[in-house]
């Protein structure tokens, strides 16, 4: 068992999941009711996902959380086989949702220069996508999500397996910043905030210390 950590605070390290299998035109991502992409993990995620657990097996996590999207199970899976715990559900980790513009569509508007899409970048609103989820909405649930954990787990190391526009979210929350400079996390990447009472402080940010190919990619917003 973890050793017990004599404070109040909560040291919640956040994990974004690992790379996805690509959306193709012809084999779009798998689509929950609402809509929203659940695609799995791809052959690099999968080892990107061994490396986190690796990384994370030998740290004394005290529980395993997940959202209701497939690709932070699967990317929490070996930390899971690793360590014996079981993962926690929590519906409000799950990723923004991007309306019309989910299986990446966002990324390839980018590259595209759309007009629409560089403007959400630019004036930071997603509401201008249509049918993405409000940016109000997403902030809200976000530390909802976190401040229930910090209150189930004082004094206590939590992995929580999530993705990057909710990372992004929750150190926004943490420093007061935009969310939006944060969309540069890695897949598989490593942030830390830790939680006191309502009070949230940022460890780390985008720590890739355990993946070989740390060098040769960047990281992209939202899969």
């Amino acid at each position: 068992m973890p050793a017990a950590r004599h404070d109040p605070s909560t040291d919640v390290l956040l994990v974004r999941h690992g790379e996805v299998v690509p959306a193709h035109p012809d084999h779009p991502h798998p689509r929950l009711e609402d809509g929203q992409g659940d695609p799995p993990l791809s052959p690099l995620g999968r080892t990107q996902a061994e490396a986190v657990g690796r990384r994370l097996r030998d740290v004394g996590v005290d529980a395993v959380y997940v959202s209701t999207l497939r690709r932070t199970v699967e990317t929490a899976q070996p930390l899971l086989d690793a360590t014996g715990l079981l993962p926690r559900v929590e519906p409000d980790l799950r990723e923004l949702h991007l309306g019309e513009w989910e299986d990446g569509l966002i990324v390839q508007r980018l590259a595209q220069g759309d007009t629409v899409a560089v403007r959400v970048v630019a004036e930071q609103r997603w509401d201008l996508i249509p049918g993405a989820e409000p940016a109000a909405s997403l902030a809200a649930r976000v530390r909802a999500a976190l401040q229930g954990i910090a209150t189930a787990h004082p004094g206590q190391r939590v992995a929580v397996f999530t993705h990057g526009g909710v990372i992004a979210q929750a150190l926004a929350l943490a420093t007061g910043a935009p969310p939006f400079p944060f969309l540069s996390g890695r897949n598989a990447s490593l942030s830390q905030v830790v939680l006191v009472g309502e009070r949230w402080s940022v460890r780390r940010f985008n720590d890739t210390a355990h993946l070989a190919d740390d060098l040769s990619r960047v990281g992209v917003p939202l899969t």
